[in-house]
Formats: C-alpha cells, sequence, structure tokens
C-alpha cells in the first residue's frame, strides 16, 4: 500500500474529490479493521484493564504527537523553495497562518506510523497464530487503508513544499519500519502474555481512532462534501464482508 499509495501521490495530482472519496473508503476499512479485528480479537486474547489502557494509551500517544507537530507548525518561520534544502525548488512559500492547515500531509504520516507499527506486529503475531484468518484480513485490510493515506499524505506533503527526495525518504523509513514490525511480531513477540498481546492490538485501535477523528475522516469532509459518507460506508462493509468470509 506504501508503495503504489506514493507513487501515485508523486506522480500525479488526483481531483481533491477523488482523493477525499478514496480516504472516505480507507476510513470505513479502518473502522470496521480496529473494531472486529483489532478490539474484538484483544478482548478475547486479554483482560478488560489491559484492552482499555492499551487503547486509550494509543489514542492518547497520537493526540500528544499530534499537538507537538501543530505548535511547531505555528511557531515555525515562513518557508521558501530556497531557505529549506527540503522544500521542492520553485515551490511557493507557504505563509504561517496557512502553514497550521497545511499539516495535515505530515500528521497523515505521523498517524500511519503510529498505528502502522503495532498494526504490522500484530498482524506477524496472528499470522503465527494456528488456525486464525485475522493476520490475512489485517493484511488486506491494511493495503486498502493505507493506499488513500499514502497518497492523501504524498500529496499534502507536496503542496506543502517538500521535495519528491524527502518524501520518498520518509516514507521509505516508514516501509522499513513496519516491515521490520511484522517479522518481529512474527518471530519473537510471539511468547509475550495473552494480556500483553491485547494490550498491543488494543494500542494501534486507539492510535488508528485517534488518527480517523482527528485527521481522515475530517480531511476526506472538507474536500469532499456528504458524499463521501457513502465512500465510508462502502469501505466498511467491504472490510467487514472480507472478514466475515476470509477471517472466521
Amino acid at each position: 500500500g506504501f508503495i503504489v499509495g506514493l507513487i501515485i501521490g508523486l506522480l500525479t495530482s488526483p481531483p481533491r474529490r477523488l482523493i477525499a472519496a478514496v480516504v472516505a473508503f480507507g476510513s470505513g476499512v479502518l473502522v470496521s479493521a480496529l473494531t472486529f479485528e483489532l478490539m474484538l480479537e484483544a478482548f478475547e486474547k486479554g483482560s478488560a484493564p489491559y484492552v482499555v489502557a492499551g487503547f486509550l494509551l494509543g489514542a492518547t500517544i497520537y493526540v500528544a504527537i499530534d499537538t507537538l507537530l501543530e505548535r511547531m507548525a505555528a511557531r515555525s518561520p515562513r518557508r521558501t523553495g530556497r531557505d529549506a534544502q527540503d522544500v521542492e525548488p520553485g515551490a511557493h512559500a507557504i505563509p504561517e497562518s496557512q502553514e497550521a492547515a497545511t499539516i495535515s500531509g505530515t500528521a497523515l504520516l505521523v498517524g500511519t506510523v503510529l498505528d502502522g507499527i503495532p498494526e504490522n506486529a500484530a498482524i506477524g503475531i496472528s499470522l503465527r497464530a494456528e488456525g486464525e484468518g485475522l493476520g490475512l484480513v489485517l493484511m488486506a485490510a491494511v493495503f486498502l487503508s493505507n493506499l488513500p493515506a499514502t497518497i492523501s499524505s504524498a500529496v499534502g506533503m507536496r503542496q506543502e513544499g517538500r521535495s519528491r527526495a524527502y518524501i520518498i525518504a520518509v516514507w521509505g523509513v516508514v516501509a522499513v519500519a513496519c516491515t521490520l514490525s511484522a517479522i518481529g511480531g512474527y518471530a519473537l513477540l510471539r511468547g509475550l502474555s495473552p494480556d500483553m498481546i491485547a494490550a498491543m492490538l488494543a494500542l494501534a485501535a486507539g492510535g488508528i481512532l485517534a488518527m480517523l477523528a482527528d485527521t481522515m475522516m475530517p480531511e476526506a469532509f472538507e474536500n469532499g462534501g456528504p458524499v463521501v459518507a457513502m465512500a465510508t460506508a462502502v469501505g466498511f462493509l467491504c472490510a467487514f464482508l472480507l472478514s466475515h468470509y476470509v477471517g472466521h
């Protein structure tokens, strides 16, 4: 999902409404995944206190990081294509008053990292568990959700004035980190207690939900209008049917 979305986001400039529809579809997929895969699986594996703590911690971490990013954007000086090495040559300067509004591309990146690492580790754990289709379902859900998130983030970062080299480098690090977390989940995290596994799954769910409420859904509605609600519903339904027929 990262690679395909990054290529589309860097080489094309999709219409805002199309991006909004794709982001809304991915939001619906993630709502289904965090509800019927991550949280349900967490409650089945561990005790409620661990699940609740993990969920709230995941949401808190995302909100804290996003708040920090917004404050950094508000305090940063005006940027141009000449005074920053990571800015595309010829890019227009972004006034301070608008810089916080264009933080969405970076915020989506942070959200993808926050939910992607524990989520991919959860995929590794699930793939190793015998008789469960959860890992395959999560892989499909993560791909479907990462695709629009990556497209939107790459386009947003381009609009912020980031260079293609910078965007590729950042997302390359994200892809490597998520891949290593999946390998680690498969090879090493199998020995964790059920409560800790449940907390980890809930952590991913909390981070995902916070990102949806803070970034993905508002961004989709702002750029696509009420019609994106249908795309969200279709995304949810697709992920739910995938979970029902493949994961069980």
